[in-house]
């Protein structure tokens, strides 16, 4: 019994030994290099969460397909259409409205009236069902925004909107975010233009901007709110 004792001590040896030669020495280093790269990794991925699951990657550049091919680049760009002839709620409500079909067809009565490509639109009228237009700008239902609010304090259409007068498609320009919100809240200066240009394109800041802000802010008694409440409501 006692003799096969150096036996049995060799075959452990060697059992030890071929685990050894199983697992490389390298594989010591394993738990070192998993300290080193778990945080980068983690770093990693919290940036890519962060941007590719933001307003700024999801929503900016979304243009979605409409029933009939309508170009703010011919209809305000080249024949001058101002906004508030489509969207002519803006200034007194807190939504700026899509225009009804015979909006539209005050004018494509006579201009266009057999396009194939207003058949949506005849047919709307005819029928008097409403244009299923797909909404581009849409905030969450736990965010409150007014447009006549901000139509009143000065602030033009671009700054939200992007230059609609260029677009052949309309699509979202800005991320429309918390943060994109707070930001101009903070500083709203370089937004605000006098009241009867806020539609207007075109419009370039003057130079004394900076002066003219702080002068229209004082007078109309801005005050923006940067509290929760004053978005959620």
């Amino acid at each position: 019994m006692y003799g096969r004792a150096p036996e049995l001590t060799g075959r452990r040896a060697g059992a030890r030994q071929a685990l050894a030669q199983i697992f490389p020495k390298w594989t010591n280093k394993i738990p070192l290099i998993l300290a080193l790269v778990a945080p980068a990794v983690g770093v990693l991925t919290l940036g890519g969460v962060t941007y590719y699951f933001s307003p700024e990657y999801t929503d900016v550049g979304y243009a979605p397909e409409q029933p009939v091919p309508y170009s703010h680049a011919l209809h305000v760009g080249e024949l001058g259409l101002d906004c508030r002839y489509c969207h002519a709620m803006v200034e007194v409500s807190p939504v700026a409205t899509i225009p009804p079909t015979q909006v539209c067809m005050n004018c494509h009565s006579v201009v266009k009236r057999d396009s194939d490509q207003l058949a949506a639109l005849r047919e709307s009228h005819e029928t008097g069902r409403s244009m299923r237009w797909v909404r581009v700008h849409n905030l969450p239902d736990y965010a409150y925004f007014n447009h006549s609010i901000h139509v009143r304090a000065g602030v033009g259409c671009v700054s939200c909107h992007g230059n609609i007068n260029e677009m052949e498609v309309v699509y979202q320009a800005e991320p429309l975010s918390m943060g994109w919100c707070l930001d101009c809240h903070r500083n709203p200066a370089p937004h605000i233009r006098p009241t009867e240009e806020v539609t207007n394109m075109e419009w370039i800041a003057p130079r004394n901007q900076a002066e003219f802000a702080a002068q229209a802010i004082e007078q109309k008694g801005l005050n923006p709110p940067e509290s929760c409440t004053g978005c959620h409501r």
